[in-house]
């Protein structure tokens, strides 16, 4: 049975072990779903693919100290959430502003079909929540993107419950008014 064959469990028993060639298949099968979670906290494919492989390294590594290996996929994503957290933030305190952040392309819009409509307005979402302060913006990826409940944006972010609803409430209401400004400018 080839390693692309077996099943997830049977291929992190192989990592735990130290074989290579099953890290390298397990990697295959997460590291687009890392990457998508890594880019959208930290808005830079190169970070992200950085965050994302460092994630991994720290998985393979630490495999041994994962109590069931059926929770490995939350495990990983914890490790990226967390590593992309740490990473957001410190490029934060250095004051990096992202080129895409000041460059941008005016498209025209004329005849748009449903579908890139649809495509327009997620768009503009995203550029509306990248606006938000990055509490805001981090707290409202993790609940309504990658999913998580309040209690483990408690754990992500270090806050008490009761600041999680109340930011993850002001962060909504602050991306209504700021997509409310801009549909009225449009």
């Amino acid at each position: 049975m080839t390693l692309t064959n077996q099943n997830i469990e049977q291929l992190l028993s192989l990592c735990q072990e130290g074989n290579q060639h099953a890290q390298m298949e397990v990697y295959n099968r997460y590291n687009k779903a890392m990457y998508n979670t890594a880019v959208r906290i930290l808005k830079d494919s190169f970070w992200a693919e950085d965050v994302m492989q460092e994630s991994f390294l720290i998985a393979f590594t630490k495999i041994n100290t994962l109590d069931d290996l059926k929770s490995f996929g939350a495990w990983l994503k914890r490790i990226v959430v967390n590593n992309s957290i740490a990473e957001y933030n410190k490029t934060q305190k250095l004051n990096e502003v992202p080129l895409e952040g000041i460059m941008y392309k005016v498209a025209d819009n004329d005849g748009l079909s449903h579908e890139s409509q649809n495509k327009k307005e997620v768009k503009c979402i995203i550029e509306a929540m990248k606006t938000l302060k990055p509490n805001y913006n981090t707290g409202l990826t993790l609940h309504l993107i990658e999913g998580y409940d309040y209690d483990e944006i408690c754990q992500i972010m270090n806050i008490s419950y009761g600041n999680c609803r109340t930011m993850i409430s002001r962060a909504k209401e602050s991306l209504r008014k700021k997509l409310k400004l801009t549909v009225n400018k449009n």
